[in-house]
């Protein structure tokens, strides 16, 4: 269980967070399939009610190849409508 779905789950009607996709774990180096998942995992989980900005957890480095990053911006649209 990534850590913020445990702090969703004890705090998330009081916070709100921003970023959840790794920029020195997902996103230099999963496959685009494997960022697309990370995303729709943090939007069902950590979005669920709302309280999620989603993004980089900081900027990305030159090492993140873009078509991860073509895969989040995708992900997103396709994922990121609350429910």
């Amino acid at each position: 269980m990534h850590g913020s779905v445990a702090i969703k789950a004890q705090y998330g009607d009081r916070l709100s967070f921003w970023g959840t996709i790794g920029t020195q774990t997902t996103l230099p180096f999963a496959t685009p399939e494997e960022v697309r998942e990370v995303v729709r995992r943090r939007i069902e989980t950590i979005g669920e009610g709302g309280g999620l900005l989603i993004g980089p957890t900081h900027m990305p480095e030159p090492d993140v190849p873009l078509a991860n990053l073509d895969a989040l911006y995708e992900a997103v649209q396709l994922y990121g409508r609350y429910r």
